[in-house]
């Protein structure tokens, strides 16, 4: 199991996406600042997660993430957390 997961900075509100095997630990190494994409942007939250059957689905699902339309789904698919968290 792979998974793709949102991160969204606390410090500037943009978004991060990746994928990873283990989210618990991956997720551990973002807030320890041991990721150097995100190690400025702390302190981040994860804010959405999907479970991918491998690591192929998985990288087509981050990099979608990471495009307009992406960028898009997100924020419509977690709209009241956004109006809920600004």
């Amino acid at each position: 199991m792979f998974y793709v997961y949102i991160l969204q900075s606390q410090k500037d509100r943009k978004f991060y996406a990746g994928f990873t095997n283990d989210l618990r630990k991956r997720l551990l190494r973002h807030d320890a600042g041991k990721v150097f994409s995100t190690k400025s942007r702390r302190p981040l939250r994860c804010i959405y997660a999907e479970i991918c059957v491998n690591e192929q689905a998985a990288r087509q699902r981050e990099r979608y993430f990471k495009t307009g339309m992406g960028k898009r789904f997100i924020k419509q698919r977690l709209k009241h957390y956004f109006t809920e968290n600004t």
